[in-house]
């Protein structure tokens, strides 16, 4: 039995996938779902970018590399992936924002990234 409440993306609607391929999100559940557990706030779903992917590096989170220890296989350009909205944020500042899928970005980022911005970014957005 499935107990997983549905959390709801900035539109107050339920969150949608973000990826399976990789398996992303806090629980490795596909979506950015959070928990008071979650202190990164994982809650962005973002299409990697070599800017974003070499952006992160420089702050000392490599996510190209594989960390086969923790199952992770390294993101490459065009994967999605469940960012910290504090990290997205930084790289927005710096230029180096990758695009965001807002049907699959929780509500929680917008504790700390403004919804305008997110739609500014968001692929899924008219």
């Amino acid at each position: 039995m499935n107990d997983r409440v549905i959390q709801n993306n900035i539109f107050d609607e339920p969150i949608e996938e973000c990826s399976c391929t990789p398996l992303t999100g806090f629980f490795r559940t596909g979506c950015c779902e959070t928990s008071e557990q979650d202190t990164g706030n994982h809650t962005v779903c973002a299409i990697m970018t070599e800017e974003f992917l070499e952006f992160s590096k420089s702050k000392g989170n490599d996510l190209s590399s594989p960390v086969p220890a923790f199952d992770f296989p390294g993101l490459n350009s065009g994967d999605r992936w469940c960012l910290c909205a504090a990290r997205w944020l930084e790289a927005y500042e710096a230029s180096s924002a990758p695009s965001i899928i807002a049907k699959a970005t929780n509500k929680r980022a917008l504790e700390v990234i403004p919804i305008e911005v997110i739609k500014k970014f968001s692929l899924d957005v008219l």
